[in-house]
């Protein structure tokens, strides 16, 4: 399969470094300084035993690849707006597009499928956080998505580094639950490439479950600065992880889509993580935008729309806007004035 990972981060990069080692026919898409490295050095994956190296074909001009048989979205959600009406010359008849988005991505809502059927409690509903007046479903046609989850623990260490301090395993399914030729095509050339790549008929379900642990971690760790081990391991930092899970449980519920893994289950899985620092932390202390509105903030809106009240997300989420409001009003020179009280 002549595959493209459309942005090649620490999750792209990750996935590209794997299939180019394993001889597929990829092409990583980047800019800046990281695309450059890898010109000019290829790409080191660097893990607890070691890792390897790698010279991947990379490029930052879509218009040059042609039609190819898959496009891995790696970008983060707040990027994707902007990068999709520019797949269009990567798209053939039969392109297969693989979701790797955090939190709830623009195909959630498209209503063929799920709760946004018709008749469901999301019919009709937009999410316009993670698609802008529609430009993501314009660009990319629902119908061409298979669903992915990644859990690596990864990171850009440097320009044409990347790090992983854990995890190497990812879920991919249909959006409507079927198992589909293309699913195996997809989940059989990233198996091929060393990585546990599983096939799931609930990939929606899913979702949720993941969305346990990065509507808790990810928020909490720009506000206190901890790793995944260590608010699991505060005795307050992990009544606040609880109380969060707990909210993002009910939401999932009142959609008949409670994830299938336990709230003791999730906690005992991110104690194991060790020193590993949230992306959304990752991109705070780089100055990069957050992925709040995909992760944290479209999961109010859908508890909104149900009615489902959850105090503790609105909280945390309050306050990650706030710090990040003022990291920008630093960034821009601006300065506060002490007032009395």
């Amino acid at each position: 399969m002549k595959t493209v990972i459309a942005g090649a981060g620490a999750i792209g990069a990750f996935l590209g470094a794997h299939l180019a080692r394993a001889g597929a026919d990829v092409v990583l898409y980047a800019r800046g300084p990281h695309l450059q490295a890898m010109r000019e050095r290829g790409l080191r994956v660097v893990t607890g035993d070691g890792g390897f190296h790698v010279r991947p074909s990379v490029t930052d001009d879509l218009g040059r690849i042609g039609p190819v048989d898959l496009v891995v979205l790696a970008v983060k959600a707040h990027s994707l707006a902007g990068l999709a009406p520019r797949l269009a010359p990567l798209v053939g008849p039969a392109t297969i597009i693989v979701s790797t988005q955090n939190g709830l991505p623009w195909w959630y809502f498209h209503e063929g499928t799920g709760a946004a059927a018709p008749g469901g409690p999301l019919h009709g509903f937009h999410l316009e956080a993670v698609d802008p007046g529609g430009v993501v479903t314009r660009a990319l046609d629902p119908a061409r998505v298979v669903g992915a989850i990644v859990y690596f623990a990864t990171a850009v260490e440097a320009p044409g580094v990347i790090r992983q301090s854990g995890g190497s395993r990812m879920l991919v399914g249909e959006p409507g639950g079927v198992r589909s030729a293309r699913v195996g095509r997809v989940a059989g050339l990233f198996e091929a490439a060393g990585l546990r790549c599983e096939i799931t008929g609930e990939i929606r379900r899913e979702i949720w479950a993941k969305l346990l642990g990065n509507v808790a971690f990810n928020p909490l760790s720009v506000i206190t600065g901890a790793t995944v081990g260590e608010l699991v391991g505060h005795p307050d930092g992990s009544r606040v992880v609880r109380a969060i899970m707990g909210e993002v449980e009910a939401v999932a519920r009142r959609l008949d889509l409670a994830p299938a893994v336990s709230i003791d289950e999730r906690m005992a899985r991110a104690s194991q993580s060790g020193p590993h620092r949230t992306s959304m932390l990752q991109d705070f202390e780089a100055g990069r935008p957050l992925e709040l509105d995909a992760i944290v903030g479209s999961v109010i809106a859908v508890a909104d729309r149900l009615g489902v009240p959850v105090p503790s997300i609105r909280a945390v989420e309050a306050c990650v806007r706030m710090l990040d409001e003022r990291r920008v009003l630093k960034k821009d020179g601006g300065s506060g004035r002490d007032v009395a009280g």
